[in-house]
């Protein structure tokens, strides 16, 4: 299968690509791809190294004819989300991802792509290994762990980068240039609770799944469905109507992913049982009907399941629900400066309540810095109100615009030379690594661009075929006019 994948122009590029995943790479599971990408660069004989936390750096001398020109810093992150469809038996610690050409596009079978970022280090892997195309000095950065953390360009010192311009190669629409970025947070509330035997003889799963889910800052203005959100509000429904004991709730999984799916074991009086059934049904009715355009799969189900020796004590089953139900979630406040820019944002990411232990995550977004921390206080205070130990962790800084800068103008004016439109210079409402890097390296011009990539950190991520072409063709003549 990956071996259509070889044979897409350009060449190199999707060869490095199928090179690329055919490693596992989860974050925080870099190790192999650091090694493989250390032994690239050895391999070219290119002074490659890696520092303490696992960021590999190779560097390549410019091309004769160009070595008074500025180094460039091309950069991206070597780790991939790991999401997968509920029925698509795959292990990302060991296998590598199973590729296919649909029509102009690459797509994986049921599991992220890793077009985000492979596709970036596939390109640069293909300049490092050129011997025919023309390039000033170039430093090759390949951080780790920029899905969960963004750990390897915090880690990263300073004066270990001499290159004046950043170029970072994980942007996911080809027309768009982007100079600016948000911030994030980590929020996280955890503690315990007493167990008590079940009041009821009867016991269900509850399933909410079907969600198209993605990325939790770039995707958090389309409005999609949060599962988290929506079992929420079936077992608050459920334990008003019906005074249901809850046993478990596990829904979501990575902070930067939407949830897609929420799983609950709930018991329940046998005499209430057909009419919890009924009351399951008719929410998932109004709930497909409510997201039946953002999200036309989601699926609510009941199923029977065997009666659990515990469920949660009623008092923090109620503290539990409407903290959830009061934790804010997508948009908080729309940029008054920049139209269409989400300025601030939660995603309510992970929730999993069982034997006595809960935790509840979310990854907290916003450009302005005093913002990402009111919102971060507003959720810490919901979840407080029940009783929760708060973390804040991975705090990392945005990306102010500077649109102005000669990289920025030198490319608006080659794109427009090139494809005879404007591209949309913008900011992003996600964690891109140049808001990190730039606050060791201040006065590096910075810039971040990609072919498109749809769907990421979901199953149905996809790269389109060529869409990479155009953006290989414009890599490749900026680096030709760098001065």
């Amino acid at each position: 299968m990956n071996d259509q994948i070889r044979t897409l122009a350009p060449q190199p590029l999707w060869n490095h690509f199928a090179d690329l995943n055919a490693v596992p790479r989860p974050s925080k599971k870099e190790q192999r791809v650091i090694a493989f990408m250390k032994a690239f660069g050895e391999s070219l004989n290119l002074a490659t190294s890696v520092d303490e936390v696992g960021n590999v750096l190779i560097k390549k001398p410019a091309t004769k004819g160009m070595e008074s020109r500025q180094t460039v810093v091309l950069q991206s992150h070597l780790d991939m989300v790991t999401q997968k469809n509920a029925d698509t038996n795959f292990d990302f610690d060991t296998q590598g991802i199973e590729m296919y050409v649909d029509g102009d596009w690459v797509r994986a079978k049921g599991t992220t792509l890793g077009a985000d970022n492979g596709i970036g280090v596939s390109s640069i892997m293909s300049l490092l290994s050129s011997t025919d195309i023309p390039h000033p000095a170039i430093e090759a950065l390949f951080t780790i762990d920029e899905e969960t953390g963004l750990t390897g360009a915090t880690a990263l010192r300073g004066g270990v980068l001499s290159g004046a311009i950043l170029l970072n190669l994980d942007t996911e629409a080809d027309n768009e240039l982007t100079i600016g970025c948000a911030g994030g947070v980590d929020v996280t509330g955890t503690g315990s609770y007493n167990l008590v035997k079940p009041e009821g003889n009867t016991a269900f799963t509850i399933a909410v799944k079907g969600l198209t889910g993605g990325h939790s800052g770039g995707d958090i203005h389309l409005g999609r469905g949060n599962a988290n959100k929506l079992m929420n509000r079936i077992l608050f429904s459920l334990t008003k109507e019906y005074g249901i004991g809850i046993a478990s709730i596990n829904g979501g999984s990575l902070r930067n992913a939407i949830p897609r799916e929420s799983v609950a074991v709930i018991v329940v009086d046998g005499n209430k049982a057909a009419a919890v059934q009924q009351a399951v049904a008719s929410l998932g009715s109004v709930l497909k009907e409510e997201y039946k355009v953002t999200d036309p799969n989601l699926a609510v189900t009941i199923e029977n399941a065997t009666v659990p020796g515990n469920v949660m004590d009623k008092d923090f089953q109620q503290k539990l629900l409407r903290a959830i139900y009061a934790c804010p979630n997508g948009i908080y406040r729309m940029s008054p400066e920049i139209s269409g820019l989400v300025q601030s944002s939660n995603n309510l990411s992970r929730i999993l309540v069982a034997d006595g232990a809960y935790s509840l995550q979310c990854l907290t977004r916003s450009s302005v810095e005093s913002e990402k921390n009111d919102l971060a206080s507003a959720i810490s205070s919901a979840f407080e109100l029940m009783g929760a130990s708060m973390t804040f962790a991975g705090d990392y800084p945005g990306w102010q615009p500077k649109p102005d800068a000669p990289i920025v103008q030198l490319m608006v004016h080659l794109y427009k030379e090139m494809f005879k439109d404007d591209p949309h210079v913008n900011a992003v409402h996600a964690g891109l690594e140049c808001g990190i890097l730039g606050t060791n390296y201040p006065n590096m011009q910075m810039i971040s661009f990609g072919p498109n990539i749809v769907g990421a950190h979901s199953p149905d991520e996809r790269a389109q075929i060529s869409s990479v072409q155009k953006f290989w063709s414009f890599l490749l003549a900026t680096l030709n006019r760098i001065p």
